[in-house]
This record gives C-alpha cells, sequence and structure tokens, in this order.
C-alpha cells in the first residue's frame, strides 16, 4: 500500500554501513508511520506518538 501524502524521511540511525540499509519514518499529527526502504511497498508499522517517542526514549537509554 503505498501513501503519497506521507513525507517520508530516513533515520539518521538506520544504516550499518550498507547499501539500501534503511528505515524510513512518516509523521502526522495522529500517527508516526515506520516502513523499510527496501520493501516500502509491502508493509510499515504504524504508531501513536506517544508510542514513538516512548520507544526512542528506550533505544537511546540502551544505547
Amino acid at each position: 500500500m503505498s501513501t503519497p501524502e506521507l513525507h517520508w524521511f530516513k533515520s539518521s540511525y538506520s544504516s550499518s554501513g550498507e547499501p539500501g540499509d534503511c528505515v524510513e519514518v512518516a509523521v502526522t499529527p495522529a500517527m508516526v508511520h515506520v516502513r523499510d526502504s527496501k520493501t516500502s511497498g509491502v508493509a510499515r508499522l504504524t504508531v501513536t506518538p506517544a508510542a514513538w517517542s516512548g520507544f526512542l526514549k528506550c533505544a537511546v537509554a540502551t544505547s
């Protein structure tokens, strides 16, 4: 499924040096959409901004 109205950007933390190894994110007021750039049309994860914020806090704390 493609959603052209979303503005996707690549995460600065997503690449391990492999080409195409990226996570893309699109933010709206109500949802945060996450997808794999290699398979952008196949599936994506959609979460609330509060859940995304909690994920980021956890990711930063463990890095």
